[in-house]
């Protein structure tokens, strides 16, 4: 079955997505800045939102699956799954022997795999485990009451991978804090039967970071990626190093690299410009003037990169990749600095296109809701007073597995 993407608009067939777990209730104030979060979600009303956006999915004929139900269905081999639990455990960096054994042991007791996912995903607390009967010296002055960190972020499925045409980048993180995501990732791409023979164009073990909310399909031959606070030029580089030496039935000839400010308000190249329509995108206003994007094609030599920097603003871009005359920029917030700024923290441009111009967005930012609907796109409302407080939008916690191509 595998994946194919080449577009950011086109019909959605499949999609996957991470329902919020336990993992969120294993947040304090204490340690959100270790786990990259800036709020504590209430889970009870975070998963009611989360169905509600994949309500609307289902209504819009999207296949929706599940990021534990597809790692669960590959650990149905023992030899696969007892690979999982040590690789998780050392990942985790579970580094002491007899804690080791101990949460091998308490791991492997889980009967129901995707109960054992979710554990994975949850963290361990060191409560849950039985007692060591020989404490190390760091067993007896550790405070920290997790043995293996929760994963809060995970339900930003755009991130830890991102489908390429009929390709995957299985991406390496920028903080090791959310570089563990892609284990499940690593998992479904190596052993389920449905995705086990797609190619990858990147790899979670590359020296650096990338991640999917930087990376857009403009069109079968064409894709965007953000240099950002998380994916670096040399990341960029790598990739079309891959796309366009290394990767047998690659489309891709132009990788566009965008230049973005670096800071956690605009942390991926999604969360300030996604498009919405063939020919309409919504875009931060404060990245509407000139901006340094980069043209990477193929060089003459075997492994050589042609990089041009482009003197045009994004629109005129645009028009120029797209083929179309008519590029019209939406801004968040309809330009207004106060609302643009409120509505960009809670992604009012990070929309997720199920159909040529039909998008999932959060309520609350209703100013840019309403001007899209100014230019004629229909928009799918959500609840988000929960689900925002991490810093995501609806393309955030979507990973598109199949979209139609034309």
């Amino acid at each position: 079955m595998g994946v194919v993407v080449r577009n950011e608009i086109m019909p959605l067939k499949k999609v996957l997505l991470h329902r919020p777990g336990k993992e969120i209730e294993n947040l304090t104030p204490e340690y959100l800045e270790r786990l990259l979060f800036d709020d504590i979600p209430w889970l009870e009303k975070a998963q009611s939102e989360h169905d509600a956006m994949a309500k609307v999915l289902e209504e819009n004929g999207v296949e929706v699956v599940y990021l534990d139900d597809l790692t669960a269905e590959v650990l149905h081999d023992s030899k696969v799954k007892e690979e999982f639990i040590y690789q998780f455990i050392a990942e985790a960096g579970v580094k002491y022997p007899g804690t080791v054994k101990r949460v091998y042991e308490y791991l492997n007791a889980i009967q129901d795999n995707k109960e054992l996912v979710r554990t994975t995903m949850a963290g361990i607390r060191r409560k849950d485990l039985p007692a060591d009967k020989q404490v190390s010296l760091a067993g007896f002055v550790q405070k920290y009451p997790f043995v293996t960190d929760p994963m809060p972020n995970l339900y930003f499925t755009r991130d830890p991978f991102a489908v390429i045409g009929d390709k995957i980048s299985l991406n390496k993180m920028y903080s090791v804090t959310r570089n563990r995501e892609t284990i499940y990732a690593d998992y479904i791409f190596k052993y389920h039967p449905d995705y086990n023979d797609t190619q990858k164009v990147y790899n979670r073990d590359f020296d650096n970071a990338i991640e999917g909310g930087d990376i857009l399909n403009l069109s079968a031959e064409v894709i965007a990626v953000g240099i950002s606070q998380r994916t670096t030029p040399e990341a960029i580089e790598e990739l079309a190093r891959q796309l366009f030496f290394k990767t047998e039935g690659n489309l891709i000839t132009t990788v566009l690299a965008i230049d973005i400010p670096k800071s956690r308000a605009y942390m991926h190249l999604d969360t300030v410009f996604t498009q919405v329509d063939y020919n309409k995108f919504t875009i931060h206003p404060h990245i509407q003037g000139p901006l340094q994007v980069f043209e990477l094609t193929k060089g003459e030599g075997s492994n050589e990169l042609k990089i041009e920097k482009l003197n045009m603003e994004l629109d005129k871009i645009l028009s120029t990749y797209l083929h179309t005359e008519d590029i019209v920029l939406i801004p968040c917030g309809g330009g207004d600095d106060i609302v643009a700024e409120r509505e960009q923290w809670n992604d009012g441009s990070n929309t997720l296109c199920i159909k040529p111009g039909h998008v999932i967005v959060y309520s609350r930012n209703y100013i840019t809701n309403e001007l899209l609907e100014q230019h004629g796109i229909t928009i799918h409302v959500i609840p988000s007073s929960e689900l925002s407080r991490g810093r995501g939008g609806p393309r955030c916690m979507s990973m598109p597995l199949l979209r139609e191509e034309k």
